[in-house]
């Protein structure tokens, strides 16, 4: 990125912020938030991150299928971002695919994830990446079960699960 994109006229650094939906312990919707995004050098990135979380999260790699520890996992709460902390994903959205990664039909909300297109490996597929940090969270297909007929493919590595609130 060049200077004048990160810095405006007079030297102040340019902020840029993304709408983020919150949630609270039960998984309720608290509200849209107008929030920074989170921008970090490699250098903080591989501080805060395993090797691994930074190879898929920030190098858009992808863990061997059947060998995420929420792939199969049945635990009810709320998936964040491993990077941002983010709410991604709702374990009553998820189900099994038997594609040897975590899936869901859908995101926690629209607004906190994005999908760009991925060209990579000779495939043409959907990357889904957190709407906050940029983390690679994995690809979303539309081979999935009602309601929406999506498969939202996500790598182990980059979420941290919350259990849900009584």
């Amino acid at each position: 990125m060049t200077a004048a994109a990160l810095f405006g006229q007079k030297g102040e650094k340019k902020v840029k912020m993304v709408d983020i939906a919150f949630f609270n312990e039960a998984g309720v919707m608290t509200g849209v938030q107008k929030v920074e995004k989170v921008v970090k050098p490699d250098a903080e990135w591989k501080a805060q991150l395993t090797p691994e979380q930074y190879r898929i999260a920030r190098n858009h790699g992808t863990e061997p299928a059947f060998c995420g520890r929420f792939d199969g996992f049945k635990g009810d709460g709320i998936f964040k971002c491993i990077c941002c902390w983010t709410p991604l994903f709702d374990s009553r959205h998820k189900y099994e695919s038997k594609s040897g990664w975590a899936s869901w039909f859908q995101p926690i909300h629209g607004k906190n994830v994005k999908e760009k297109s991925d060209l990579s490996f000779g495939m043409i597929r959907t990357e889904v990446l957190c709407a906050r940090c940029d983390a690679h969270l994995g690809h979303v297909f539309d081979d999935g079960p009602r309601p929406t007929g999506l498969r939202y493919c996500i790598n182990s590595e980059v979420l941290h699960f919350v259990e849900r609130a009584s």
